[in-house]
């Protein structure tokens, strides 16, 4: 019997590789950067990256690298603790007010990651009489918060406001007491933004909260990098708010809830990731103040950024690539099938240039892409240099 089990998960690895869906890592032996040396083949080669969320151009920042080494020197290298017996630090606190302050909330939670934030957040909150509305596409750490909570579970179709009615109308209908509506603020495998003005209105209409996961813009998106709800004009009407310091914010690990000053407290005291997990390092807490700073006064990366998307993407198409329309910077090229999309994204690692191709289950079947990421440190020439090589391995693939 127990050899069946192994037998069963070297099979499952066999069918995942025979498809075409076999996620492989690659090493990378530098700092993370708009240019990385990485491991390939045995041979460590310099490539042009596209395919981080280091919109910014933070993750190897000196300024913030400095001050993650200072606060280590003071304040040492790990807690040993989670946050209520002997891990909090005037540091956890002190970035907890700054997060809450830049986006405009009484306060805010950290917790290890935003994958935790989303997984501890809906069971304190909501229970059996309450409902949650949720988003088709949100990210797999809203669906598993979900999962974990007693509220009656209702689905919306991506961004569409007449099912998210219907739903709320059930809702209404069945005796909730309670109704949340979840949604990301940006659709990172599509990179599309939710329609957070047509979703506030109907929350004020049915009486809902409003909780979006902000992963994928905070730091950049909005007038000074607040975010979704700052860039659709509805930041004072979501109630809840998550996001992580691993993307935008510097590109480390952690994550956050803003909301009510008592919101938070019941989170503290009841949210399990958060009671259960070790208190963020002070490096990382130190780093993350100085990101805080740096991306405040951040609106020349931002304008950087959103010109090198605009180039990229005006070039791309030209050259006859299928993309997704939108004005983020997650711009994502559909090949389709996903043998060809890994095949391209092999040979686009040959010629220099590093994404990563996305297929099943991360995309629907058939759907398959190479999802590209602008980063504000990337050159006019970086761009046109990875444009040509998309041109190069896209000809020959039969792409374009």
């Amino acid at each position: 019997m127990r050899q069946d089990f192994y037998d069963r998960i070297t099979k499952t690895i066999a069918d995942i590789r025979d498809q075409g869906l076999e996620k492989i890592e690659r090493q990378i032996t530098s700092p993370q950067g708009p240019v990385i040396e990485v491991n390939h083949q045995g041979v460590k080669k310099k490539v042009l990256n596209f395919c981080a969320n280091n919109y910014l151009g933070l993750a190897d920042h000196p300024e913030i690298v400095k001050a993650a080494q200072e606060t280590m020197n003071d304040y040492g290298f790990g807690m040993a603790s989670v946050r209520f017996i002997c891990g909090t630090t005037d540091l956890h606190r002190r970035v907890e007010k700054e997060i809450a302050d830049y986006l405009g909330y009484e306060d805010s939670i950290l917790f290890a990651a935003c994958f935790d934030a989303n997984g501890g957040v809906f069971e304190p909150l909501l229970e059996a009489e309450d409902a949650i509305i949720s988003d088709a596409l949100n990210h797999a750490s809203i669906i598993d918060g979900v999962r974990l909570c007693k509220a009656k579970r209702y689905r919306f179709a991506n961004s569409d406001m007449k099912d998210l009615r219907a739903q709320l109308e059930q809702a209404d209908l069945d005796g909730a007491r309670t109704k949340l509506i979840v949604t990301d603020g940006v659709f990172s495998m599509d990179g599309y933004i939710a329609k957070l003005k047509e979703i506030a209105a109907l929350a004020e209409e049915f009486g809902a909260l409003v909780m979006v996961d902000d992963c994928h813009a905070t730091g950049f998106m909005g007038p000074h990098g607040e975010g979704t709800p700052a860039h659709c004009g509805v930041a004072k009407h979501i109630d809840i708010l998550t996001g992580t310091l691993g993307k935008a914010l510097g590109g480390g690990m952690g994550g956050y809830i803003c909301a009510s000053k008592d919101v938070v407290h019941l989170l503290r005291n009841r949210a399990r990731p958060y009671l259960f997990s070790n208190a963020l390092t002070p490096a990382l807490l130190g780093a993350t103040l100085k990101t805080l700073d740096l991306v405040r006064h951040g609106g020349h990366l931002r304008e950087q950024l959103f010109r090198n998307a605009t180039r990229f993407r005006e070039l791309m198409t030209k050259a006859g690539f299928d993309l997704l329309p939108g004005e983020h910077p997650i711009i994502p090229i559909m090949i389709y099938d996903a043998k060809k999309a890994g095949a391209m994204a092999a040979e686009l690692m040959d010629e220099g240039v590093y994404v990563t191709a996305f297929s099943f289950p991360v995309v629907p079947k058939e759907k398959a892409r190479i999802r590209t990421q602008m980063c504000a440190a990337h050159t006019d020439e970086q761009v046109d240099e990875a444009v040509a090589a998309f041109i190069k391995v896209g000809k020959s693939i039969g792409v374009i």
